[in-house]
């Protein structure tokens, strides 16, 4: 990706308002209900009855709501920080269920590239797409942690989401499968600087020693459109609208933070402590 937002599957989807937005507004109602609660005019009902306000007294509780915010400010930050914490509790939730209905699907289907060690305790499993600027920033994580776990297993789940040069790049990276370089190819195009194309790709290809006529007949084989419709099948099912989406066991990490190596290596201590019977 070239900027935050560049991750998402539609430019056309409608805009959500933004979490500082929905933290205003759920202040703003807790303290019109606090106001509802402790007036004269609240009835005994589960709904608070505002027919029974005029427009002049409307006007003057939403005063008292702006007034109130505007004097302390800070209940808007507790608002949001509570509000984010239980939107991510919900998230985790989900995802735990999601990763606990689609778990062969997401480790251990048999046409996914691997690297690492492919009889490794743990797997972690990458949605990416080469063209995605935050993918190539944290490729060295996923390197490194290759490097220093003997035992870790890493699953790619190409999923090309921006663009047609970018399904293009994934379809010759999934062909190169076919001759036992998928993750020397990988590591070429994930670093690349430049945008990645058929081109480019068939041209890191030679340059690795792959079989350039095998690769143009292979990239269009059912192998690869099977294994690429399944990916974005399963992001769908999964909630995945962007990369690079992480998962180990059960737990999620969306993009590509500074502490991606600490968090990746954390999370997998802790499965090997616990114990995970798909991954």
């Amino acid at each position: 990706m070239t900027d935050p937002t560049s991750d998402r599957r539609s430019s056309t989807s409608p805009k959500r308002p933004s979490r500082w937005t929905i933290a205003v507004m759920s202040g703003a109602l807790a303290l019109s209900g606090t106001f509802l609660l402790m007036s004269p005019f609240h009835s005994n009902s589960v709904a608070a009855d505002t027919s029974m306000f005029n427009d002049a007294q409307k006007r003057g509780i939403e005063q008292i709501v702006k007034d109130y915010l505007l004097q302390n400010p800070k209940i808007m930050v507790e608002v949001q920080t509570a509000l984010e914490q239980k939107m991510a509790m919900e998230e985790a939730e989900r995802t735990k269920t999601l990763v606990a209905e689609n778990a062969k699907e997401i480790y251990r289907h048999p046409d996914a590239p691997v690297a690492g060690n492919p009889d490794g305790d743990i797997t972690v499993v990458e949605f990416f797409d080469y063209n995605c600027g935050y993918c190539k920033r944290g490729f060295h994580n996923i390197r490194e942690l290759i490097e220093k776990d003997k035992n870790v297993r890493v699953v790619f789940k190409e999923l090309p989401i921006l663009s047609k040069d970018s399904e293009d790049a994934a379809k010759i990276a999934l062909a190169a499968r076919a001759q036992g370089k998928y993750w020397e190819l990988h590591q070429a195009m994930i670093e690349s600087k430049g945008r990645v194309t058929e081109a480019t790709a068939l041209e890191m290809a030679g340059t690795l020693g792959l079989d350039v006529a095998k690769l143009k007949a292979d990239k269009d084989s059912d192998v690869v459109k099977g294994e690429l419709a399944r990916v974005e099948a399963l992001a769908k099912k999964m909630n995945i609208s962007g990369t690079p989406h992480f998962l180990v066991g059960s737990d999620a990490i969306g993009g590509a933070p500074e502490d991606l190596l600490d968090q990746l290596t954390a999370k997998i201590a802790t499965l090997r402590q616990a114990g995970c019977g798909y991954c």
